[in-house]
């Protein structure tokens, strides 16, 4: 098992101490893998461990048992030092099956542990995972250190006291498998036990079974001999990762749905608005009307709409009532919502839109991530229809992003965008639970009295934003929709003059939020230089750390991430050309690069991967060396 490295996933100086494990879990998608890698997430965290988590998973509901289409793995990077990926190469497989096996073990680390379900590998499955032989017999996985244990079967000895069928009893080996990743990094059982207890707390026996089977794979590391298959004799081997160092404060782990789903929260109570939520469910996005649900306590509504049209307006309708409109989808739903959005662009209503982006066109990958969404975030409706786009870049930035996107839509009366993807979305990281009392609140103001001169629907303060009016209000009647509207009154007019400075004064004002973000800020390097690697989204882990190893190795690179994308920061311009090249990495086929060169008329060149999984660390370091050449 590797632990020593000759540099940190940072790039930085080696440290003897410092050390971090991948380890990815892989099986049937009814083995449980997501929930084991779930749960071992929990016990890294309350270890201390910094980490990066990926779930990876079949698009089908259950794929047929054993077969390549339905691999379900999880994978996480852990250690004492920062984490920001999931790692490139996973030092510990952890194989239920054949099908498993084959899919992954090429990822796995020359001379990486490979532990594998023998119990698994009868005739049956290997024809399923198109083995001519067992890959277990055959020396095929001689560049690994291989562990073959027959986990069915000592999981049915463990349980066997409860009385389980056979097929229940195979449930537990997802249990028995994380004991021994337990033992494996000195990990505590007791909070999984109480998990079980409670979850299963109505069927005492199916709890008990899978305790027992935590249990016994821990101490069967514990007492194991091993010997043979390039781990020569003795013990299995047996870590313990020490805790990264942190800043003071009360730590959870969170994915990306739940940092938006309590960002979105966050910013309606500084908005001081009741927040109504319409959704439809769709993979990776349903994850954030689940989370929203369990929140009502704070003013949270929230509807599941018998279609995404149907979500978007409901949506607005409340926003038009004088709540926080939110609503949420992945591509293909976005499209859907594409004519809603142009009318609370033409009604200037407040209204946050998130997009969970999955591999597309169409249908596409519905598991897998991509970032191929950001032309349609930016110009994806009909007519000149401008709106504000931000993209988080981690799990736990998904959070400020939520906010900022409130304080957006309330402070310039538009809808807004906020980008994640589906690797945000799904993945953990620990996050520091900010001090709510150092959020800046942006209380909204309603138009509650006629105005002296008279009621001007669509007249604007100095961020050309239209008056909120809440229906009902005495003396307040007005008229808004999706007919071009006349100037300040607000009264239909299809005039060429009218309808050319109503569509200018909507874009002039979405381009005026430019005035009130940051300046584009390094996120490493220095302003001016040969290579800016500049970035948005999920791409930042890799690019950082890509980053951070080439200019340790002398190399003179910065990078750059965006999470302003429409309007871009002020300064942005300027800063790119400062360098002599400029590479976009992203999960398309380069459409952050052609906004670039449209804005900025900079020679960006793309680094483009579209195959629905993240970027690793290497391929930004060979993208960075080709530049340099």
């Amino acid at each position: 098992m590797a632990t020593a490295v000759k540099q940190d996933d940072n790039g930085n100086s080696p440290d003897e101490n410092a050390e971090n494990v991948v380890v990815r879990f892989a099986g049937d998608s009814g083995d449980g893998m997501q929930l084991t890698g779930g749960q071992f997430t929990l016990s890294t965290a309350l270890a201390g461990n910094d980490l990066a988590t990926f779930p990876d998973f079949p698009a089908e509901i259950r794929a047929p048992q054993g077969t390549l289409f339905g691999v379900s793995a999880f994978q996480i990077n852990f250690g004492s030092r920062t984490i920001q990926t999931a790692g490139d190469q996973p030092d510990v497989l952890v194989a239920m099956n054949p099908a498993a096996l084959k899919t992954n073990v090429e990822a796995v680390r020359p001379g990486g542990l490979v532990i594998a379900d023998e119990g698994e590998f009868g005739k049956r499955n290997l024809d399923k995972a198109h083995y001519d032989s067992n890959p277990l017999e055959d020396g095929s996985l001689a560049k690994w250190r291989l562990l073959k244990l027959n986990i069915s079967q000592l999981t049915l000895d463990a349980v066997k006291p409860f009385g389980l069928g056979n097929k229940e009893a195979l449930r537990c080996k997802n249990m028995w498998t994380l004991g021994l990743s337990l033992w494996m990094f000195e990990r505590d059982r007791e909070p999984i036990i109480d998990w079980l207890k409670q979850k299963f707390a109505k069927l005492p026996d199916v709890a008990n079974a899978n305790i027992a089977a935590l249990n016994a794979g821990h101490a069967y590391g514990e007492t194991a001999e091993i010997s043979g298959d390039g781990l020569g004799g003795g013990h299995l081997p047996h870590h313990r990762i020490k805790a990264a160092p942190a800043t003071p404060g009360v730590y959870r782990t969170v994915t990306g749905a739940e940092a938006i789903s309590h960002g979105l929260v966050a910013g309606a109570q500084l908005a001081g608005l009741p927040m109504f939520f319409g959704g439809y469910p769709i993979t990776p996005a349903s994850a954030i009307l689940h989370h929203l649900s369990r929140l009502k306590e704070f003013g949270v509504t929230t509807f599941q709409a018998e279609d995404e049209i149907a979500a978007i307006t409901a949506a607005i309708g409340a926003s038009y009532a004088g709540n926080l409109g939110i609503t949420s989808s992945s591509g293909p739903g976005i499209a859907l919502k594409g004519e809603a959005m142009g009318l609370a662009i033409m009604t200037e209503l407040p209204l946050v839109i998130v997009n969970s982006q999955r591999g597309g066109p169409s249908t596409g990958l519905p598991t897998k991530t991509e970032q191929s969404d950001l032309y349609q975030a930016v110009f994806g409706r009909n007519g000149d229809a401008p709106m504000p786009v931000i993209s988080a870049r981690s799990p736990g930035d998904a959070f400020d992003c939520a906010i900022e996107a409130v304080r957006i839509a309330v402070q310039y009366m538009t809808p807004v965008m906020l980008l994640t993807d589906g690797y945000i979305a799904n993945a953990a990281e620990p996050w520091k639970i900010p001090d709510v009392s150092t959020l800046e609140p942006f209380p909204v103001q309603f138009l509650e009295k006629m105005p002296e001169g008279g009621l001007m629907p669509y007249s604007r303060d100095d961020k050309l934003a239209r008056p909120w009016i809440k229906p009902g209000t005495p003396e307040l009647m007005h008229r808004i929709g999706g007919i071009e509207k006349g100037l300040n009154t607000g009264h239909i007019d299809y005039g060429p003059a009218n309808h050319q400075t109503m569509t200018e004064i909507r874009r002039d004002k979405v381009l005026g939020v430019a005035d009130s973000i940051p300046d584009q800020d390094i996120a490493h390097g220095k302003a001016g230089g040969k290579l800016a690697v500049v970035g948005w989204g999920s791409t930042f882990g890799p690019i950082h750390q890509g980053v951070l190893r080439a200019s340790t190795a002398g190399k003179d690179v910065s990078h750059i991430h965006i999470r302003n994308i429409w309007p871009l920061p002020k300064n942005l311009g300027e800063l790119l050309k400062s360098y002599d090249r400029v590479i976009v990495p992203e999960m398309n086929t380069g459409q952050l690069k052609t906004i670039l060169r449209d804005q900025y008329l900079i020679d960006a060149q793309p680094v483009n991967k579209v195959s629905g999984q993240p970027f690793t660390i290497t391929e930004i370091e060979v993208a960075i060396e080709e530049a340099l050449s």
